[in-house]
C-alpha cells in the first residue's frame, strides 16, 4: 500500500470535518472503491497474456487519493481482493487514530467510517447500503443510503478525472507488472499535485466513454459481524432526524 498523502490526526480530523461540511456525512474519514486496469505484457516478455492491476484507493472530499493500493492479486477470487489488501489491513489497525465521535447533535457514539458500495462487505469502519430489497420498502433505509451515495461522489468523480486526464486508463496498458503498479501510483500522485494547483479538469468530470480500461472489481462478498449492523443503523437513525428527511424531494431527484 502507498500513502499518496501522509495522514495525521489533525489531516484526519479536516477530512472528517469536510465531509460533514460540504457532504452532510458525519465521522467520515474517506470514500473507497476499487478498479481492474488492463495490462498487458510487452512484445519482449516471456508471457503474451493480459493481466488485470486493481487499483484500490480512499479519497478525500477534494477528489485527492489519501491511500492507494495497487496489485494484481492474481491469486485471489474476486471476494478475497479486498479482504488481502493492504489497505483493509491498514484500515482495521489504524482507524482508532480517531476517537469514537458523536453524531452532530446527538449524544450517540460512532467510530469513525469510509463510504463503499454494495460491492464491498459491511465492517464497523466500513458503511454500505442497504440491499436494494430491503430499501425499497423501507423509507428509512432509502434515506439511509440516499446520503451514503451522495458521499460517495468523490470517489466516482476522482475516478472520472483520473482516468480522464491520464490516457493509460483509456486503452490497455503495455508494461511490466511491477512498472505497472508504479505507473499507477505516479497517475495518482500527478493527479493529487494538479488537484492541489487547481489544473485540470472540472470537479463534476465525466468518465463516460473514456474509462474503458477501468472496470469494476467484483463484489467482495463475505459476511458481516452483529457491530457492524448496528453501526449502520445508527447512523440510519441520525440521517432520518435530520429536518427534511426525504431530501430527494427537495432536489428533484
Amino acid at each position: 500500500m502507498k500513502l499518496c498523502q501522509p495522514p495525521t490526526q489533525t489531516t484526519w480530523s479536516q477530512i472528517v470535518n469536510d465531509f460533514w461540511d460540504l457532504w452532510n456525512f458525519p465521522d467520515c474519514i474517506g470514500a473507497n472503491d476499487g478498479k481492474h486496469v488492463m495490462v498487458k505484457a510487452p512484445p519482449n516478455s516471456s508471457s503474451k497474456h493480459s493481466f488485470s492491476v486493481v487499483l484500490l484507493a480512499l479519497v478525500d472530499t477534494h477528489y485527492k487519493f489519501t491511500f492507494v493500493d495497487i496489485g494484481s492479486y492474481g491469486r485471489y477470487s474476486g471476494g478475497g481482493i479486498f479482504a488481502h489488501s493492504k489497505l483493509v489491513k491498514y484500515l482495521e489497525t489504524h482507524l482508532g487514530i480517531l476517537e469514537d465521535k458523536q453524531l452532530p447533535g446527538t449524544s450517540c457514539l460512532t467510530p469513525h467510517v469510509i463510504v463503499g458500495d454494495e460491492a464491498f462487505p459491511l465492517k464497523t469502519y466500513l458503511m454500505i447500503p442497504y440491499p436494494t430489497l430491503q430499501s425499497k420498502g423501507d423509507s428509512k433505509k432509502s434515506i439511509f443510503n440516499y446520503w451514503l451515495s451522495r458521499a460517495r461522489r468523490v470517489m466516482e468523480n476522482a475516478f472520472g478525472i483520473l482516468s480522464q486526464k491520464f490516457q493509460i486508463y483509456q486503452r490497455t496498458l503495455y508494461s511490466l507488472l511491477d512498472n505497472a503498479d508504479n505507473i499507477i501510483f505516479a497517475t495518482c500522485i500527478l493527479h493529487n499535485y494538479l488537484r492541489d494547483q487547481g489544473i485540470g479538469l472540472s470537479d463534476m468530470g465525466s468518465s463516460a466513454n473514456v474509462q474503458s480500461n477501468i472496470t469494476k472489481i467484483p463484489n467482495q462478498g463475505g459476511s458481516a459481524h452483529q457491530s457492524a449492523f448496528e453501526v449502520r443503523d445508527k447512523f440510519k437513525q441520525f440521517f432520518n432526524s435530520l429536518s427534511g428527511s426525504v431530501p430527494w424531494q427537495n432536489e428533484g431527484v
